[in-house]
């Protein structure tokens, strides 16, 4: 086990440092950093420029200016933002909790419902649930995040009044933001749990523990979702990732103060320092998800671990 988590250590900060790598080579290609940092009337002093230069470690080769780039990093010095004058790092840092709060709450939300209906869907299968299931399924994958997103706002905080319709002051103001991100992994969920506790449901195994007499309730809990479980974890980490770095849309439509909101705000004004702190952050975050989730794959199946030697 030690062997295998090793070995997704190493891909994962390969993974990283290929990114970082593109990050600096993009930001090198939209052309010198000095340009923006300094005024139209500075920019020409030779003084100026050539101190700035030596300053963010301009006047270095490529390689040793990648090097500088990855030691910031590590120390999480992204560099300091052209807009607000002050480090990148307080700017991510203060939109960082708000989107890793909304895309927790989305993820607890889409599994706490998704799975059990996948697993009813399955059981009950061509029921009135499996049919209320598929219902909500389509409405999930149909509906567009923005258009929810508006709907929500129209019915529940115009119409009723019962929510804020936008911000993060009180608690409530977290429902309809939850609700709209995700509504579409629901439905994901469920029918890949569904389709998952089919299969499995159709083995010989479940077919001889159910001759044995064993309860159905430890068929299908213990012995049917651990081995369907596989193909949902996939996309747990996929979507964990895309709740958390993705969430950008319903960030626009409620007013919530995240990483999506500053990664427009930062591409529009131009604020290259945060805007690569906000993809080094995403980036993080999915190769995170996707290390836990080989973890947990090897935990519920041990074969992974031994094929992957």
């Amino acid at each position: 086990m030690l062997r295998f988590v090793a070995r997704r250590l190493i891909f994962t900060v390969i993974t990283v440092l290929a990114v970082s790598l593109i990050v600096f080579s993009m930001a090198r290609a939209a052309g010198d950093p000095r340009f923006l940092l300094l005024s139209d009337q500075s920019s020409g002093a030779t003084d100026q420029w050539e101190e700035l230069g030596k300053k963010l470690g301009l006047d270095k080769p490529y390689y040793q200016q990648y090097g500088i780039f990855i030691r910031n990093l590590a120390t999480g010095d992204f560099g300091k933002s052209t807009v607000e004058g002050r480090s990148a790092r307080d700017v991510i840092g203060e939109r960082f909790l708000a989107t890793l709060e909304l895309g927790i709450s989305a993820f607890i939300f889409s599994a706490l419902l998704g799975i059990p209906l996948g697993i009813l869907g399955a059981v009950k299968r061509g029921g009135i649930l499996d049919q209320m299931g598929k219902m909500v399924a389509l409405i999930g994958q149909a509906a567009p995040g923005f258009w929810l997103g508006i709907m929500l706002i129209f019915l529940f905080a115009v119409r009723l009044e019962w929510v804020p319709p936008s911000g993060r002051d009180e608690w409530t103001s977290r429902i309809l933001p939850t609700i709209t991100l995700g509504w579409f992994f629901i439905a994901v969920n469920m029918r890949l749990v569904r389709s998952a506790m089919l299969d499995v449901l159709d083995t010989e195994y479940i077919k001889l523990a159910r001759a044995k007499g064993v309860p159905g309730t430890v068929v299908i809990w213990k012995h049917a979702l651990r081995n369907a479980l596989i193909p949902p974890l996939t996309f747990a980490g996929v979507s964990l990732g895309n709740l958390v770095a993705g969430s950008l849309t319903t960030e626009l439509v409620f007013a919530w103060p995240g990483l999506g909101r500053l990664a427009v705000t930062s591409t529009l004004s131009s604020d290259y320092p945060v805007l690569q702190g906000v993809v080094i952050v995403y980036a993080l975050l999915y190769v995170g998800a996707a290390l836990v989730v080989d973890v947990l794959y090897a935990a519920i199946d041990p074969r992974i671990r031994f094929d992957s030697r």
